[in-house]
This record gives C-alpha cells, sequence and structure tokens, in this order.
C-alpha cells in the first residue's frame, strides 16, 4: 500500500470535512463545500488553499546568479531584487523537467518553488549541475508550509486578518516580514488568474494563519477548482500541458525562454532550433460545440485522423462552454481550424480557439 505525505494541515482539512485525494505524492484536499462554490469564491472574492506540497529550493554563493540563468530559461540577471520570474528547466533536448518561479534575494541568493510531484527529480538534477559552479543548494521543502490566498479581496483580507501589509507589492514581487520571530516569505503571485498572495513559512506560523482565515470567513478551497481556475486563464500544469515530452517552444510559452540572454542554458540549442523550425506538435484552445466534456487523454481528430490528444478538459465554470487544451499536429493547430474530439464512443465537433479562455485579473 502507498503511503502518501502529509501537509503541515492535513488534521485541519480533515476536521473541515474536505474530500481528500492523492496529489503529488501527498495526500490533499480536493474540495470543501464544492468545486464550484470554492471557484465562484475565487473568482469574486477571496479563498485560501493550503499549497504546501510545493517544494522549496535556495541557491546561494558567488556564482549564483550565473548558476541558476544556466538551469532556468527566463533571465535572472536584469532582475531586481525582491521581483519573481516564470520559467522552466529544461532537458538537453528541450523536453521540461519542470516549470518554476525563481525569486531573487540577492545576485547571491535565489529561493525556487518547484512542483510537489517533481521536487526529488528537481533537486537531484539541481545539484547535478552545481557542482561547475561555486554556489550550495539546499532544499528546505520540509520547513515550508505554504498558503495561496486568492480573490478580488485578497489583498484586504490579507492585511486585516493576517494583518499584513502586503499594498505596496505589485505582481511578481515579494518581501520577507518577521511574523513572532518568524521569517515570512510574501509575494503577489498564484495559480488562478486573480489577485493573491502566496506566503512561505514554517509548519507552526502557517496553522495559525488557516485558522484566522477560516475563522474570518475566508472559504477553504481544494485542488479540484485550483485546476478549474489555472484551466480557464491557460496556465499550464506540469505533466499535462509540460512534462519531458512537450518543450515550452511546443508549449507556446516561448516567451519565458530567452534565447538572447547572456551565457548558455541547457536545452538552449533546441529550443532554438525548434523556434527557427516550428515544433511538430502545438498545444492549443479548443471549444466543443455541445455540453459533452472532453478529458484527459481523449482523441482529437482532423477529419477521420487522429492528429492529437487533450491534455486538460472541462465545463469551463466561469465562461459556460465546455473547454480543451490539446496537443495536436502544428498543421492542425491554427485559430478556427475545425476539428473533434473522440469522446467514449462518440466524437464531437469542436474549433481551435486561443487558450486562455477568461480574462486574468492582476494587480500591476
Amino acid at each position: 500500500m502507498t503511503e502518501f505525505k502529509e501537509t503541515c494541515l492535513h488534521d485541519k482539512h480533515v476536521a473541515l470535512g474536505a474530500l481528500m485525494s492523492p496529489f503529488g505524492g501527498f495526500d490533499m484536499p480536493i474540495q470543501y463545500a464544492g468545486i464550484v462554490e470554492e471557484h465562484n469564491a475565487v473568482r469574486n472574492r477571496v479563498g485560501v488553499f493550503d499549497v504546501s506540497h510545493m517544494g522549496e529550493v535556495r541557491v546561494t554563493g558567488p556564482e549564483a546568479e550565473r548558476f541558476v540563468n544556466y538551469i532556468f530559461t527566463n533571465d535572472v540577471a536584469p532582475l531586481e531584487c525582491g521581483k519573481i520570474l516564470y520559467g522552466m528547466m529544461l532537458y538537453p533536448d528541450g523536453g521540461t523537467v519542470d516549470d518554476l518561479l525563481v525569486y531573487k534575494v540577492s545576485t547571491t541568493e535565489f529561493f525556487l518553488v518547484i512542483n510537489a510531484a517533481n521536487i526529488d527529480k528537481d533537486v537531484d538534477w539541481i545539484q547535478k549541475h552545481a557542482a561547475q559552479f561555486d554556489v550550495t543548494v539546499a532544499n528546505e521543502s520540509e520547513h515550508y508550509g505554504q498558503l495561496a490566498v486568492q480573490g478580488p479581496d485578497s489583498e484586504s483580507t490579507v492585511a486585516h486578518v493576517l494583518h499584513l501589509d502586503v499594498a505596496d507589492l505589485v505582481f511578481y514581487s515579494f518581501k520577507t516580514v518577521d511574523v513572532d520571530g518568524d521569517c515570512v516569505i510574501v509575494s503577489r503571485t498564484g495559480y488562478t488568474g486573480e489577485d493573491g498572495f502566496e506566503i512561505y513559512a514554517s509548519h507552526d506560523t502557517i496553522r495559525t494563519m488557516w485558522d484566522r482565515l477560516i475563522d474570518a470567513g475566508v472559504q477553504p478551497c481544494g485542488l479540484g477548482c485550483r485546476d478549474t481556475l489555472r484551466f480557464e486563464v491557460g496556465l499550464p500544469l506540469y505533466g499535462d500541458e509540460l512534462s519531458p515530452e512537450i518543450s515550452p517552444i511546443t508549449a507556446t510559452l516561448g516567451m519565458f525562454v530567452k534565447l538572447d540572454k547572456e551565457g548558455d542554458f541547457i536545452g538552449k540549442d533546441a529550443c532554438a532550433r525548434q523556434k527557427a523550425e516550428g515544433s511538430p506538435k502545438k498545444l492549443v484552445g479548443l471549444e466543443l460545440k455541445d455540453k459533452a466534456i472532453a478529458r484527459h487523454g481523449y482523441d482529437v481528430l482532423q477529419g477521420d485522423r487522429v492528429v492529437g490528444y487533450v491534455t486538460t478538459g472541462y465545463r469551463g465554470i466561469s465562461v459556460d462552454k465546455s473547454l480543451a487544451v490539446a496537443l495536436v499536429d502544428r498543421e492542425a493547430g491554427a485559430l478556427d481550424t475545425e476539428l473533434s474530439v473522440r469522446i467514449r464512443k462518440k466524437v464531437f465537433p469542436a474549433v481551435v480557439v486561443k487558450k486562455r479562455f477568461y480574462k486574468k485579473s492582476y494587480k500591476k
């Protein structure tokens, strides 16, 4: 029998009656009141997620900036301290090791946030390549718990309930604050398409903050609506829209691959080739002309020919349409191309659309 890890809030989820299920090697809450109710709470008000399953790695040393730029597709050199970048770590062939956030504390210190299911793999990858640089790599995943407070009311909630001054933070910036002797990282980031904050702290501090938010009436949210929220605004999920077989170029995330930055980075040549020649496959949005729901792995067809498969599909909660993201042959991926999706034994018509189905709402 497989044993799954538990976050520092596991007992609190159980006490609230959350539906629990394995995710990324952890026993995680999928929903509390229900996915639709939680999704709408984040879109319209505020919700709180336990994302303590995510991994955290700190890179320090004289060559920290050069090293992070070597393993990361985006460019941290011109980044101001206190700012954050999204990007990927790649294999030499351009496939994705993981997508991650990089926090620039200073030119000699970086804080990397990685996906839960990839912690061991990522840390091994980072440490393997760190041997060539004057840096120290510390896996701090066991130390940190993490909350995501998301929604249009998130700023006032964090200020009034948690007593954290966050009005000065703009999108993709962070700061460290002292909370009862605990060094807490607060960033204006999230995975929902709404304004919000992610808070990294010791387990005890995270438990205290969670209790305060729940006592204040903030809606606890599970990973079910985290997925529907990120899907509607076109944010990728590792394992679905990015993988060792799916490069950021194939995933149409080339804006996060800085081929012109100083120095080499792992996977650069493969990405440059894909940008120049075009990737054989392409991630696209699909709108189904029916209420049928396309699930991960379902075939996408052009005529009678299979041209790809669905990576994620839902009935959009905020947009009330049957939508999907699919990996298809490049020739079948142009906007307005008519395709179809095989759902069990039936075939449903679909059309290629932009894969951002709902407008993001961030504080710039």
